[in-house]
């Protein structure tokens, strides 16, 4: 890595437009005469639609449409083409039917709350609204089925009527003779899990705009998703259109976390709408609507036992988990599958038999949060480490150390296939030292003489600890062209698609390293099909790794260059040359050189008309490049958590929060600490807070802010971390992603930390979120904790 701009502690570069209200949402887009929708959704969990009425709506002053399945054209009334490839691992039974995703708007059948059932175009947002209520829908009631477990019973309802059963596929990941593993194992713990991630609550909703140039018919679609290219596509087999006659863009988007990857319904109806009209129209979800029909993370059920010997050495794992997938597979089994694959983590497990059903229920549709799946993995594994440590009368960390994988192991191979049915591999990391660093930053050895402390004063403190290792730079590839411009000034366009991670800066950062310019000179466009034709967008933490190599790549090509063009200029050998200050100039003599600018009016046939360009040397300065990466790289880390539980009303507060967190080579710290801070918040609100809760006939139950609660600030202590640095050989940065980091393992750390604290009372815990509720209903099943309050 270069010495200049990597690895610095930069500024985010845009922040100061986004902190002074000066970003551009699909919110603040101003397009003349905008028309705006309101969808009509399902108030029923699983219904039949038996007619639509819309005669009243349309006749309302200031309505332009409304649309319904019918209205959709022929190419459209299919269901939703697969946004993303669906993982063909080894050792899994998937029927073609179950595939299936959502129509833009439901037909004959409806199959949760919040599905869409018609749009109404209006010349505002109100008139829209008023007439979705009058559009009248008979429908006949179906029986739902609201918890997938319910849903696998052999008399249970389908889910779909398409459907031939309620299983949407099974999964097995197996190495090693589990039977005979435990057969001779002297110790063997067992758990039986729930865990739950809520929704991805980012500050802005989901939101799309979409306009026809009547000039060209250019159909320009604003979103704020995580993947334009990605729904480029899909929109141009879904219109029979060809990709050049469509253009999404990204704007400024606020938060994503997972569920704006993939196409959604109403960016499907929203474009359809614009085409139809010869008008702008714009749909911003309110946030009911979030809770309602944007995808989250489903809960599993998890039945495991871990066997080990007298030393407490792993000898096997096995067990079976149920993921509840909601009513379709908008990205097939992401979820369910990394959660599988990262259960194995850090540790040595010679043998693993792990069954996973994969089932739908009458519920939002499941994609994935920050950590698709690896929380609810990481949570099995550990919970079950915390097991065996309390049964065998060993420190959790200790037991922990006797297992990792050691560094000179990598790369390890786990003998287990990953998402495409590649073997997983480990590329890099030093498991021990990661844990070693976070539990000297706790004070990990001196907790026991604070917790007795506490204790003698009526408080209850617990620690907790948690290891995780996680896929990053996931592929196929990612894209980017870097442009000098006549001032001289640089240009980045990436396929990569940031909703707060700082692409402008860390992106300007690996650019500007490379060709010797000022970090301001450097632009960096992200997330617009127009400005380039190739990418893939910003999901499991990938960019650092994937659009990062694309711009280190493509600044070589074009630093390279400008040493030819220069040595041409001034008569010099290229190895004589170097790049500072936007100048190309002689090693240790900056005035004896020349400009970016003069080079790029001196790269297009000498500045002159009729000209000849210098011999060979191709004209322009534009390099592109679409990085294709070998395999996933591996970021991991531990946690360690310290909390303090009210054993009056079962509120737990985090007192300290410490992360050993490795990802590599780190382009800047000060961004990652941020991730990492935001990560943490994220995990503190799934393992204390965020509940989004169904009853038993598919019926959201949480679906505002005063019932669906997040952490406050005051929640979430500021975060200590360390940073340790086993470069990847993956990539030519040596980095690892960072985004989803500091929520993996919280939940896992933070459950252990309030079953520690309340040790006295014999407290269990096998799910999270622990609500105060949850923890105040396990107190008082406690014969010690009646004793202690009496």
């Amino acid at each position: 890595m270069g010495a200049k701009e990597l690895g610095a502690r930069v500024k985010r570069t845009e922040d100061l437009k986004l902190l002074t209200g000066r970003g551009t949402y699909v919110g603040d887009l101003r397009l003349p005469g905008t028309l705006h929708a309101a969808f009509l959704r399902s108030p029923y969990a699983h219904a039949f639609i038996r007619s639509i009425d819309t005669h009243h709506a349309r006749a309302l002053a200031g309505v332009r449409a409304v649309i319904v399945f019918d209205d959709l054209p022929p190419s459209a009334r299919t269901s939703i083409p697969m946004g993303s490839v669906i993982p063909r691992v080894v050792n899994t039974a998937y029927p073609s039917e179950q595939e299936a995703t959502q129509s833009l708007l439901a037909h004959d059948e409806v199959c949760y709350v919040g599905q869409a059932v018609a749009v109404v175009i209006a010349e505002n947002r109100y008139i829209a609204e008023d007439a979705a209520e009058l559009i009248e829908v008979e429908y006949e009631e179906a029986v739902p089925v609201g918890d997938a477990r319910s849903g696998l019973k052999s008399d249970a309802p389908r889910v779909r009527q398409t459907l031939s059963s309620n299983i949407a596929c099974t999964l097995s990941l197996v190495k090693g003779d589990t039977d005979a593993a435990f057969r001779s194992a002297p110790h063997v713990f067992s758990v039986s899990l729930r865990t739950h991630r809520g929704n991805a609550s980012s500050m802005e909703g989901r939101a799309v705009a979409a306009m026809v140039n009547p000039v060209d018919g250019l159909l320009t679609v604003w979103s704020s998703c995580q993947a334009p290219h990605n729904n480029q596509r899909v929109l141009a087999q879904m219109l029979d259109r060809s990709l050049e006659t469509i253009r999404v863009v990204a704007p400024d988007v606020g938060g994503g976390f997972g569920p704006k990857a993939p196409f959604y319904a109403e960016e499907g109806v929203i474009a359809i709408a614009a085409l139809m009209l010869g008008a702008p129209v714009r749909w911003i979800e309110d946030r009911r609507e979030h809770f309602l029909a944007t995808t989250r993370e489903g809960d599993q059920f998890w039945d495991t036992e871990i066997a080990l010997d007298a030393n407490g050495r792993i000898l096997g794992v096995r067990g079976s988990m149920v993921h509840d997938n909601g009513a379709y597979l908008p990205i097939g089994i992401i979820a369910p599958h990394t959660a599988a694959a990262t259960m194995h983590g850090p540790y040595i497990i010679p043998n693993l038999n792990l069954q996973v059903t994969v089932a739908f229920s009458n519920t939002v549709p499941n994609t994935v949060v920050r950590g698709a799946g690896r929380i609810q993995g990481v949570f099995a594994m550990e919970r079950m480490l915390d097991r065996a440590a309390a049964g065998m009368g060993l420190d959790p960390a200790e037991l922990r150390r006797r297992n990792f994988i050691q560094p000179e192991q990598m790369p390890y191979s786990l003998g287990l296939p990953y998402r495409h049915g590649e073997t997983l591999t480990y590329d890099s990391g030093d498991y021990p030292q990661c844990q070693a660093k976070a539990i000297e930053l706790a004070d990990y050895a001196g907790f026991a003489q604070r917790q007795r402390a506490a204790r003698a004063d009526g408080r209850y403190l617990g620690i907790g600890l948690a290891n995780f290792v996680e896929g990053t730079g996931l592929g196929p590839f990612e894209s980017a062209i870097v442009r000098v411009l006549p001032s001289g000034k640089i240009r980045v366009y990436t396929g990569s698609c940031p909703q707060g991670q700082g692409h402008q800066t860390t992106l300007a950062q690996v650019c500007a390293d490379q060709l010797g310019v000022k970090l301001d000179d450097v632009s960096v466009t992200c997330g617009d099909t127009g400005a380039i034709t190739m990418g893939v967008g910003t999901i499991s933490s990938r960019s650092g790794a994937n659009a990062g190599s694309a711009v280190h790549m493509a600044s070589i090509e074009i630093r390279n260059k400008l040493i030819k063009l220069a040595a041409n200029e001034l008569e010099a050998l290229e190895d004589d040359l170097e790049l500072s200050n936007g100048r190309v100039h002689l090693k240790g003599d900056p005035k004896a050189g020349i400009s970016l600018q003069e080079l790029f009016t001196n790269s297009l046939s000498g500045g002159r008309l009729g000209g000849w360009m210098p011999h060979g040397i191709s004209p322009g300065l534009e390099a592109s490049v679409n990085f294709v990466p070998s395999a996933s790289t591996f970021c991991n880390g531990a946690h360690v958590a310290e909390v303090e539980v009210d054993i009056y009303t079962g509120a737990v507060r985090v007192v300290r929060y410490i992360v050993a967190h490795d990802c590599g080579n780190v382009i800047n710290p000060m961004i990652v600490e941020g991730q990492i801070q935001g990560g943490v918040a994220h995990g503190i609100g799934n393992a204390l807070f965020e509940l989004m809760a169904y009853d038993d006939a598919g019926q959201p139950l949480t679906a505002n802010f005063a019932d669906y609660t997040l952490p406050t600030a005051s929640a979430v202590p500021a975060v200590e971390t360390v940073h340790l640095h086993t470069p990847t050989p993956i990539n030519p940065l040596g980095v690892k992603g960072a985004g989803e980091g500091g929520t993996i393992p919280a939940p896992a750390a933070i459950v252990a930390a309030v079953e520690n604290a309340l040790a006295p009372f014999e407290v269990t815990i096998n799910e999270f979120p622990l609500t105060p509720g949850r923890v105040f209903a396990m107190l008082e099943k406690s014969p010690e904790w009646h004793r202690a309050v009496a």
